[in-house]
């Protein structure tokens, strides 16, 4: 019994330690978004422009992330996640420095990259950690979504003591996240069998690119908004940069709710079913913040939030259990790969901006958790793996399912 307790307590040690050092590196993708209307400002960057902020800081890591998780496949590097954690920091911290755009682009691609080797490892050791739990990986979870609440709130108060020129004071969560890995890696050292694992089960990789599609559909929705929400704020409310910032950080305080009703709602019922409701949520959320005018603009954005983050923690452990073999390179396609290609539809959306208005660049974004719904009703629940002998590489069908 007293040494079950001492697993339990350990256990759930390095599940906080996890989720605070994804919360220093996750404010650094909050941070590009958080950003963008002080290089408007002071920049007179145009909304296309300010896309391809967004989409530097996801484009590399878009590719990063799954050789980074092929990688995480074969070695347990748990180094990567103090020494991502500062690479993050330093590209966001040098990202205001110089008047240069070229140069803005080199240093938010390289926030980027340490963001995508940041993820497949820590999930992976996450996911080791949770013992299965959704509700542990919904908390894991919660500390990137803190992060990315804190971000426009934290970029906000920097910036209101000297703009752009003290984006080198942001490196310090950087810093802060890297030394409280090093009480993690000392755990992870002394832990039997913490090393890259083989999981029992059958590959389904027909199911994992349903998912993944999911996926990129509600990227495109949540890093469009995130992009342009806090402009959109202003035009809804008549309010100024505070209430952009504020329309930012319930953007991504919701999620952080939603993350850990997720888990909770997971455990009760299958992630499957969870996810579907989730979007449906998300796609009459979405359709108030783009037409709803006054105070109730900031309940649609909180709802979007919820509705998008609900899915969260769930899709990364769907796909793990999807690609039961693969682990790593599951957790780099779900975290990484689908989330940055999302990214790709920012400059889209600026550009039609620049061109008609913000309001009817938004609207396509309705469609989007439609799709995401429509796609996961082909998809469903998949046994959860065991840790243990290497799992076969043979596809199945996944069954129709569900509401």
């Amino acid at each position: 019994m007293a040494s079950r307790d001492h697993c339990r307590v350990r256990r759930n040690r390095s599940i906080i330690l996890l989720a605070i050092g994804h919360a220093c590196v996750d404010v650094y993708q909050g941070a590009v978004t958080a950003l963008v209307p002080f290089f408007i400002a002071e920049r007179e960057y145009t909304y296309a422009a300010v896309s391809g902020l967004v989409l530097a800081a996801s484009l590399l890591s878009s590719v990063a992330q799954p050789l980074f998780g092929a990688i995480t496949d074969r070695w347990a590097l748990p180094w990567l996640l103090p020494v991502s954690t500062v690479l993050a920091g330093v590209g966001i911290g040098l990202s205001g420095v110089s008047g240069s755009y070229g140069l803005t682009l080199v240093f938010t691609a390289i926030a980027g990259v340490g963001v995508a080797a940041y993820h497949p490892e820590s999930a992976r050791l996450a996911r080791r950690a949770s013992g299965g739990s959704h509700t542990a990986m919904g908390w894991f979870s919660l500390g990137g979504n803190v992060g990315f609440a804190f971000a426009p709130l934290m970029v906000t108060a920097v910036m209101a003591g000297g703009g752009l020129r003290l984006t080198p004071v942001l490196i310090i969560p950087g810093l802060a996240g890297a030394a409280l890995c090093l009480p993690l890696l000392r755990a992870l050292r002394a832990a039997p069998g913490s090393g890259a694992e083989s999981r029992t089960g059958i590959d389904d990789p027909r199911s994992f690119a349903i998912l993944s599609l999911a996926v990129v559909c509600r990227s495109i929705v949540f890093i469009g908004l995130g992009t342009f929400v806090a402009l959109y704020a202003q035009e809804r409310t008549g309010g100024g940069t505070s209430v952009g910032a504020v329309a930012l950080f319930l953007l991504y305080l919701g999620g952080a709710v939603g993350t850990v009703a997720g888990g909770r709602l997971a455990d009760r019922w299958d992630r499957v079913t969870v996810v579907r409701w989730s979007y449906l949520l998300a796609l009459v959320a979405t359709t108030g913040v783009i037409f709803v005018t006054g105070p109730a603009f900031f309940m649609f954005v909180a709802l979007t939030s919820a509705g998008l983050y609900i899915p969260f923690a769930l899709q990364v452990t769907l796909g793990q259990d999807y690609l039961p073999s693969r682990v790593g390179t599951a957790s780099g396609i779900t975290l990484g790969l689908t989330v940055s290609i999302g990214g790709l539809a920012s400059p889209l959306i600026g550009a039609l901006a620049d061109a008609t208005s913000l309001r009817t660049a938004l609207m396509p974004l309705i469609a989007f958790p439609g799709l995401a719904w429509l796609l996961f009703r082909f998809l469903a629940e998949p046994p959860a793996p065991r840790l243990g002998v290497p799992a076969r590489n043979e596809g199945t069908i996944g069954r129709v399912q569900g509401p």
